[in-house]
């Protein structure tokens, strides 16, 4: 009898996200159990409690998720879980936290396509300002967009120290060269959009960080892009479904939820379908998001 496909899935949250329960169900896992508040710590412990209980064969119907909603420490989780193996006790892991590897991944391959398909250019050298920066989705976009070549701020409305700080952490951590930005005033918004060919937003859904005022101001501008689903659209004048359609009188495109949304659910999609797939396990995290993420985008016309 073939053994069923199992999940377990790390959080560090009090509960799992009931979204990637049911991606994982909607890939093919046939039972999907759910640990929270599991630290960095004890990984090894449950890695190894997986592992051990089903036999070299069984090792290879089962697959372990991290969640939760730190960035880092998702990655450091991963790694952890990747060392815990011993082969031929094995099984494949994948990090998602807050579903924000995916989502970046498919932002900023969203972007990419836009800035090839309609101004023949790309990320290289290209001035990025990413409002909500200092956020899981936003920083994650932003250690990307700074991977392909990009000049990236991470904005943050608390303070100065703060927005240093988490520009420090995501570039050590995920081999960026991102700079922290306060932005706290029209004033000072207007003025980093005047400087940017690109702006992510990526703050709470159902708040606008870019008014129509704010967005004159930025002339050099080549995208616009918000992850934003819920009215109003987080940049004035680029609603949910937009996919290249021109933004203002300038010669800026916008980029949509519904845009991002597609390639997200298709990159998350894809990747637990490798982890069940896989002849050998496989360890899945931010590069092999952002990887088939730029496949998924260039299988669009």
């Amino acid at each position: 009898m073939a053994r069923p496909y199992i999940l377990h899935m790390f959080t560090p949250s009090r509960q799992a996200s009931p979204f990637d329960v049911n991606m994982a169900v909607d890939a093919g896992y046939e039972h999907v159990i759910p640990y929270a508040e599991v630290g960095l710590d004890n990984v090894t412990a449950l890695t190894q409690d997986a592992i051990f209980s089903r036999g070299p064969k069984g090792v290879a119907n089962t697959g372990i998720f991290i969640g939760g909603r730190d960035v880092v420490l998702a990655t450091d989780m991963l790694e952890a879980a990747h060392k815990a193996m011993v082969p031929p006790f094995a099984v494949s892991v994948f990090a998602d936290p807050s579903g924000s590897y995916t989502t970046a991944a498919a932002l900023v391959a969203t972007v990419e396509r836009q800035l090839r398909k309609v101004h023949q250019t790309d990320f290289s050298g290209r001035r990025v300002l990413v409002l909500g920066g200092s956020g899981a989705v936003g920083r994650v976009a932003g250690a990307l967009a700074s991977q392909l070549g990009a000049r990236v701020w991470l904005s943050n409305r608390s303070g100065g120290e703060q927005a240093t700080r988490i520009s420090r952490e995501t570039n050590e951590r995920f081999n960026a060269q991102t700079e922290g930005i306060l932005i706290r005033s029209a004033d000072a918004l207007q003025a980093a959009l005047a400087e940017v060919d690109v702006v992510f937003a990526t703050a709470s859904a159902g708040v606008q960080v870019v008014s129509e005022a704010d967005r004159a101001a930025a002339g050099k501008l080549l995208a616009a892009a918000d992850v934003n689903a819920v009215p109003p659209a987080g940049i004035a004048g680029v609603d949910a479904s937009a996919d290249g359609k021109p933004v203002g009188t300038g010669k800026a495109v916008g980029v949509g939820a519904l845009a991002i949304g597609n390639i997200k659910y298709q990159v998350q999609h894809r990747l637990f379908l490798a982890m069940r797939e896989a002849d050998k396990p496989v360890y899945l995290g931010l590069p092999e998001a952002m990887a088939m993420a730029r496949t998924v985008a260039a299988e669009l016309p």
